[in-house]
């Protein structure tokens, strides 16, 4: 189903520096708009109104927590009853009929669900005799049989194993790599370090730094724990005014008073580059660019080979790469982020479109964009936003649907008030 095409901004060739509305264009504008329009209504009602998008209704109470895994919907419901036995529920897509139901035996608060091969992980707050620690408990997907539980929180890793991660700013962390499968320990290290950051090749993890209490760093391979380097930067784990960031092929080293960040090679810790900066609450990979980012006063966009910056602007809340492009969200003169999104030019910065104001479904990597946002009649109105061209394809008005909405496959699941799921095809 193609849908009809809503251009929510202009694609720009130079700065726009005036947000004020456009000034009327000359004489002949509006009777062209008027034909055009005809032309509009003409073709609609010849061809009638396009059928309603196919939907499947999925169960759920609102404080579940829900996972949309390829053919997969999983569900875990909190039972008040018996917080001992959560239940996870899982539905095949795309019709929604019941795969299997098992019971989760821990109590505590879901962190969530994540999908790995053949294996469900669920991960929760357990509670202790000596306080709260994290658990992982693995389920076999297409069953739903319980197969292996451990602590720690899980993180992918890019040779399709689980690190498991322990320990918080009073403990020393400890790390298990293990197969998703049965919980085998590929490796570990005990009390390995007081902070870890770790590499995101996109597909998982493929590195670990380990940030010591006396300043020395670690990179270690994610896959097999062999370590690749090691220095002393001076960043004392845990009790220094600064922190380590890990972004593509480099190890940043943010120090305060004043601010500093000093670039090293991720695998051979060789010093790259260093440079000042006003505050930096963090650093993000904005695609050709890194992004200085602060909550408050904007960003900086510098260049990763030898930290110049390329641009600068107080205009943006946030932003993030995306078929590279930049998509970013206003910053207000209360210096809160606004949902109006617009498409910058990584390199320069250059605005070059307007999407519109949408709150984005979350989308896997490579996904389709899509935007979301309250229809005057109720439900949701759905778009799929186009960084290219700089336009917000109208998709359909989703009637029930009240947000929380996730994107794949296709397929697009939002919640509904009462806390069940609809998933409707978004596909052509």
């Amino acid at each position: 189903m193609t849908g009809p095409v809503i251009d929510l901004g202009e694609l720009r060739h130079g700065p726009d520096e005036d947000p004020l509305p456009r000034p009327p264009r000359a004489n002949g504008r509006p009777l062209r708009c008027a034909l055009v329009l005809l032309l509009v209504l003409v073709t609609v009602a010849s061809a009638g109104l396009p059928p309603r998008r196919s939907m499947v209704t999925l169960p759920a109470q609102i404080a579940a927590e829900t996972l949309l895994a390829d053919d997969l919907f999983v569900v875990l419901d909190p039972n008040p009853a018996q917080p001992t036995q959560r239940r996870l529920n899982a539905f095949r897509l795309p019709g929604g009929e019941p795969a299997w139901q098992t019971t989760v035996p821990a109590e505590g608060r879901s962190w969530g669900i994540m999908s790995m091969a053949g294996t469900l992980l669920v991960t929760v707050f357990e509670r202790t005799t000596t306080g709260q620690g994290v658990l992982s408990l693995a389920f076999d997907r297409k069953t739903g049989a319980y197969q292996w539980q451990q602590p720690g929180s899980p993180v992918r890793l890019a040779d399709g194993n689980v690190l498991l991660q322990t320990g918080n700013e009073e403990e020393p962390v400890s790390l298990r790599a293990v197969d998703p499968c049965c919980g085998t320990v590929r490796w570990q290290l005990l009390d390995a370090a007081a902070q870890v950051s770790l590499r995101d090749s996109g597909y998982g993890a493929d590195r670990v730094v380990l940030n010591q209490p006396d300043g020395s760093i670690e990179v270690r391979d994610a896959s097999t724990g062999v370590v690749l380097a090691r220095a002393n930067l001076g960043v004392l784990g845990g009790r220094s005014p600064g922190f380590v960031q890990v972004i593509n092929d480099l190890l940043l080293v943010i120090r305060e008073s004043p601010t500093t960040i000093t670039a090293y090679g991720l695998d051979r810790l060789d010093r790259r580059w260093s440079g000042t900066a006003g505050r930096v609450d963090f650093v993000q990979d904005c695609g050709p660019v890194l992004c200085w980012q602060t909550r408050s006063a904007g960003l900086r966009a510098v260049d990763p080979g030898t930290g110049q910056e390329r641009w600068r602007s107080d205009r943006w809340a946030w932003v993030f790469p995306y078929d590279g492009r930049l998509v970013a969200t206003l910053l207000n003169s209360t210096g809160t982020a606004v949902r109006q999104l617009v498409v910058l030019d990584p390199m320069t910065g250059r605005e070059l479109a307007e999407l519109g104001n949408w709150e984005l479904a979350q989308f896997a990597l490579g996904g389709p964009m899509i935007g979301v946002r309250q229809h005057p009649d109720g439900g949701l109105l759905v778009a799929e936003l186009d960084v290219r061209t700089g336009e917000a394809r109208l998709l359909d008005v989703l009637p029930d649907a009240a947000g929380n909405c996730q994107a794949a496959a296709g397929a697009l699941l939002c919640q509904r008030v009462d806390g069940s799921y609809q998933l409707f095809e978004i596909s052509d």
